[in-house]
């Protein structure tokens, strides 16, 4: 499984896979065009709530990752992308300033530990 994190705004790359953009609203300042993107999928992005608390304050990260952890395990559509991830790279896009503290890397590391697990108990 490959899954990277990227923002909507870089250039699309040939490694890219299946491009999802996983915000709940569009990005700013980008086409539909221009973003490229196979799939939208809003309902693995965070509450509007959760994201209005955040407000990108890097002092309120460790709570906001362990709240949007928890508001994924609610999610139907983080079993769309599981089943995608296992068919082929994924690029999960998203529109968010900070590299280091953004809901995409939490989505990803969600989805790693997941396969993760599965893998360790096959067979």
């Amino acid at each position: 499984m490959t899954v990277r994190v990227k923002r909507i705004y870089e250039p699309v790359g040939a490694d890219d896979g299946l491009r999802v953009l996983v915000d709940r609203v569009w990005p700013q300042r980008i086409s539909r065009y221009d973003a490229r993107i196979d799939l939208w999928e809003r309902e693995v992005a965070p509450s509007l709530e959760l994201r209005r608390w955040f407000g990108h304050a890097p002092e309120r990260w460790p709570e906001f990752a362990r709240r949007y952890r928890a508001e994924l395990k609610a999610s139907q559509a983080l079993e769309t992308l599981r089943r995608l991830t296992r068919q082929a790279p994924v690029t999960l896009l998203h529109g968010a300033r900070d590299p280091a503290r953004n809901h995409a890397l939490v989505l990803r590391a969600v989805l790693d530990a997941r396969t993760r697990r599965k893998e360790a108990s096959a067979p």
